[in-house]
């Protein structure tokens, strides 16, 4: 059912050797470009049309109206309403910590430079819509960028034809919980060129965020130029670092559950037990059959994208986790923190047998969109700081310049860019040059 790959006594690179899931968003480019030039040009003609050739609705408004969201609010069930709630409240918690305070440096009497974090503008937050519904989503991207202060911020999400041509109702409803009445029943790469160029009602945004299928990272991609955007999400992906300590029953649940987004999420085990590896393929034997969706998480587990990885030793499984860079990364060994300390590239750590990826996607407090495919090495998942930009504030006086000057006119003629120290020069006088020395 899944495969086992033996890294062991394997070194150097091993990027190349790990299981990853394949997509080429570069080939999808040429088939969203017409997609995105037609909303640029048509607006909410396009959408509307692109909206019934994909989604199969046919929409009178791109606008989800008030009395929609209200609706599914008053229907939501209640013990959703207070899951949600719940989420909410410890997203806030642990995202209101992260905004981060101005600060002024005086570098020289007279000279300061101050750093603001000023919040995006405008944002418009992608909820994937496919095959389930993503209220967790909602969340997400609303909470960090409310945090942030963002002054304008919308979402939309796919319309289904038994939604009655709206976004899935939980999505709704979760919308109205956050206080969002700025929603649009628009997915796909539309809705990522909705908010890039603006159509009818939605004004353009700055800043596009949340995941998505490979049509909408690929209109990111392409329109990244014109509109701001967090990540191009590719399919999500768990891998698990688990010594001969770890329960195999709790590794196959937690494989089983990032197997169960899509034929393509990809689910790695890291371990360099022989008996593990055997115990949890047992497992995954008897639970996969059981599971709701158990053709999509045995096509998953057996793809090229998920495995097995045998290493030499928790030291090894460490470089080979670190090669890999996963979106979600679970901890299960002996001292599991101070293994997971010694991480450097995952979107997101979870620590011990408590801490699976499910709590993280709901109600952990931290945030579910994660850099995948090995952008973990370099890049990192939402938050506050995604939606703040610095800005700095030069401060100087004219002793303060004058004290610099004539650094700033040598390296300036360094680089043969004169008329960069003349602008200096030109508040201090012909002899400007040197009055700092």
């Amino acid at each position: 059912m899944i495969s086992r790959i033996d890294l062991r006594g394997a070194s150097g690179d091993l990027r190349d050797l790990l299981p990853r899931a394949e997509t080429d968003v570069e080939a999808t480019l040429d088939r969203v470009r017409p997609i995105c030039d037609d909303v640029r040009h048509r607006g909410v003609e396009a959408l509307v049309e692109l909206t019934e050739r994909f989604d199969g609705v046919r929409l009178s408004d791109i606008r989800v109206p008030q009395e929609a969201l209200n609706s599914a609010l008053a229907a939501l069930d209640p013990a959703v309403r207070a899951a949600l709630q719940e989420s909410i409240h410890r997203a806030r918690t642990v995202h209101r910590d992260q905004r981060r305070t101005d600060t002024t440096t005086r570098v020289a009497p007279g000279g300061t430079v101050t750093e603001r974090w000023i919040p995006v503008g405008r944002v418009g937050l992608y909820v994937p819509g496919g095959r389930a519904a993503y209220p967790s989503s909602v969340v997400m991207n609303v909470v960090p960028a409310q945090e942030a202060g963002v002054g304008s911020l919308a979402v939309t999400s796919p319309p289904h034809p038994d939604s009655g041509g709206l976004p899935h109702p939980t999505v709704l409803a979760a919308c109205a919980l956050l206080g969002v009445d700025e929603v649009y029943a628009v997915g796909g790469a539309q809705a990522v060129a909705m908010f890039a160029y603006g159509a009818g009602e939605c004004a353009r945004a700055d800043m596009v965020t949340g995941p998505g299928n490979i049509w909408v990272a690929a209109a990111k991609r392409l329109l990244k130029g014109v509109v701001g955007i967090d990540s191009e999400a590719g399919p999500t992906e768990i891998a698990i670092l688990a010594d001969d300590t770890a329960d195999p029953g709790y590794v196959a649940a937690d494989l089983i559950s990032q197997a169960e987004h899509d034929v393509v999420a990809a689910s790695v085990l890291v371990t360099p037990s022989t008996d593990l590896a055997a115990k949890v393929e047992a497992e995954l034997a008897e639970r996969v059959p059981a599971t709701k969706h158990s053709e999509r998480v045995a096509e998953a587990l057996r793809g090229p994208q998920s495995g097995i990885v045998l290493v030499d030793d928790l030291l090894h499984g460490l470089i080979v986790v670190d090669a890999y860079a996963a979106e979600h990364l679970e901890v299960m060994t002996a001292d599991a923190r101070a293994v997971a300390d010694r991480v450097r590239n995952a979107g997101a750590i979870f620590v011990g047998d408590h801490a699976p990826v499910s709590l993280g996607d709901y109600c952990a407090g931290s945030n579910h969109v994660l850099p995948t495919g090995g952008c973990a090495c370099h890049s990192s998942g939402l938050s506050v700081q995604s939606f703040l930009k610095g800005v700095h504030v030069v401060d100087y006086d004219r002793s303060a310049l004058a004290e610099v000057a004539h650094h700033v006119v040598t390296l300036a003629e360094a680089e043969n860019l004169p008329a960069h120290g003349e602008a200096v020069t030109a508040r201090l006088g012909h002899d400007g040059e040197r009055e700092g020395r």
